[in-house]
């Protein structure tokens, strides 16, 4: 799978994708999260969640803007 790219007016249009990893990192925190929080590891699943949150936060974001664009 390849980029698509579209020329407006001579000017060179890329859209924003990055094949999803950032969608793959979210869930492998989640699982991650999800272990230490039955393994007992408060802290460790605590910062798992935050770091997972970001992650899906950061992709719904650029998954919009390259909606939009």
């Amino acid at each position: 799978m390849g980029i698509t790219q579209t020329v407006y007016d001579g000017a060179l249009s890329v859209p924003l994708q990055f094949g999803g990893d950032l969608i793959e990192l979210a869930i492998l925190f989640l699982v991650l999260a999800i272990i230490a929080a039955v393994a007992g590891a408060s802290g460790v699943a605590g910062l798992s969640m935050n770091i997972a949150k970001w992650l899906v936060i950061v992709f719904i974001v650029l998954a919009i803007v390259t909606f939009v664009l």
